[in-house]
């Protein structure tokens, strides 16, 4: 019998396919996106130090629910802005193995409206 692979799995092994292409700087973070059934989280990291520069996410946005549209495009408005508030402007986007579509490309619009360049 063929075991069977979990969907998360997949996700992981579409992601370090990414990752082995994206990569972060100082000049240009990498913009890096998580969802979960309820909460979507965004961080941009500096890959060269392995710093978090600036995060984002449904739980520190405090917004009533997590796990829809309404609530990706607010995390994407306020990463944006934290970063311009950073002096960044220039990004790398990583899906972190999602499709983009629905939660990843709102948060992803809605970044690019606050200012951010990807």
């Amino acid at each position: 019998m063929i075991p069977k692979i979990k969907r998360n799995e997949i996700r992981r092994r579409v992601h370090a396919r990414i990752r082995q292409k994206v990569h972060g700087t100082a000049e240009r973070p990498r913009l890096n996106v998580y969802r979960s059934l309820n909460h979507i989280y965004a961080q941009l990291i500096n890959d060269n130090q392995g710093v978090t520069l600036v995060s984002a996410s449904t739980v520190t946005a405090k917004v009533a629910v997590g796990g829809n549209l309404e609530a990706a495009k607010a995390v994407g408005k306020l990463v944006g802005e934290k970063a311009i508030e950073a002096g960044i402007k220039k990004v790398v986007f990583d899906r972190g193995g999602y499709l983009y579509h629905g939660r990843i490309k709102a948060l992803a619009d809605a970044a690019r409206e606050a200012g951010l360049d990807f």
